[in-house]
């Protein structure tokens, strides 16, 4: 897609960029239905864009299985039934061996394990945003201002690793990677995730319930440093296949599994650090259960 008529780079990439979290952050808001649709559009999207990376390597992962497994999948975390998870991925990973065995062609393996990688990766991963906005206890109503720092913590990475990139980057994070992203600037990103999700946590604080500083320092962390490795994930697919960009949906900022490349890897991890140590104790509770 050629960029908006009249804006350069950069403002195109601010406009789409604009757009696409309006929406976003109005779909989070109200969650439900909304949060399930703007999650099957970003995860159909992103499974085409991965099915097309891999084919460019010459591997041929099943598209059908891929969007039919992240269907269940999707099923299964907007009405909360996660028991029967483990029962749906072992079911969507013999119809990724059963597609080879009857339809596919060679690599074999290859197929098999790109089919499986698509559907956990581009779409169980992600789907843990319902679960996380709808998780709730006795002193949180819902997940959402958790939702709501995670989205800020990533975005300022995404503005502090460049701007810090820009001007102070000298030593190479992963130069046969990603040349182009710098120390400084992932320090940069840290930083200005950290001061997000402060500022994010001091309005829960304020405003909902009691939440201390240092989770919004431990949430920002996690955070920067997931959204840097799933940018670095993404960025090494499209390197060893020999593609530059996922897609060119999406004005200035190429593909939907470019745009979403930050957020895959952080949203089952904030999920998960949510339920089992600010929604719960139910690890810490183990672990001194064994002392």
């Amino acid at each position: 897609m050629e960029e908006t008529k009249g804006l350069n780079k950069n403002a195109t990439r601010m406009l789409t960029g604009f757009i696409m979290g309006t929406i976003a952050m109005g779909c989070i808001m109200l969650g439900g239905v909304a949060l399930l649709l703007l999650l099957a559009v970003v995860i159909y999207f992103a499974s085409k864009e991965y099915v097309k990376i891999l084919e460019h390597k010459g591997f041929y992962p099943s598209l059908k299985i891929i969007l039919a497994s992240e269907a269940l999948l999707a099923i299964i975390t907007y009405f909360d039934r996660t028991e029967y998870v483990a029962l749906a991925l072992a079911l969507c990973t013999l119809g990724a061996f059963l597609w080879v065995l009857f339809r596919g062609r060679q690599p074999y393996i290859a197929n098999v394990s790109t089919t499986i990688l698509g559907f956990v990766y581009c779409g169980y991963f992600p789907l843990h945003l319902q679960l996380l906005r709808d998780i709730s206890s006795p002193q949180y109503h819902d997940g959402l201002g958790f939702v709501v720092m995670m989205f800020t913590s990533i975005l300022l990475t995404d503005v502090g690793c460049y701007y810090a990139g820009t001007r102070f980057g000298k030593h190479k994070l992963a130069p046969v990677i990603s040349p182009n992203k710098t120390i400084e600037g992932s320090i940069g990103g840290a930083v200005s995730a950290v001061i997000g999700a402060l500022i994010v946590g001091a309005f829960i604080n304020l405003c909902f319930a009691e939440l201390h500083w240092y989770i919004s320092v431990l949430v920002g962390l996690i955070c920067t440093v997931f959204a840097q490795i799933g940018d670095l994930c993404e960025s090494l697919l499209k390197r060893d296949a020999g593609v530059k960009d996922s897609g060119n949906s999406l004005p200035g900022h190429g593909g939907f599994l470019d745009r979403s490349d930050s957020f895959i890897l952080t949203i089952p991890v904030m999920y998960y650090f949510c339920k089992y140590f600010i929604f719960s104790n139910d690890i810490l509770n183990y672990i001194k259960g064994l002392f």
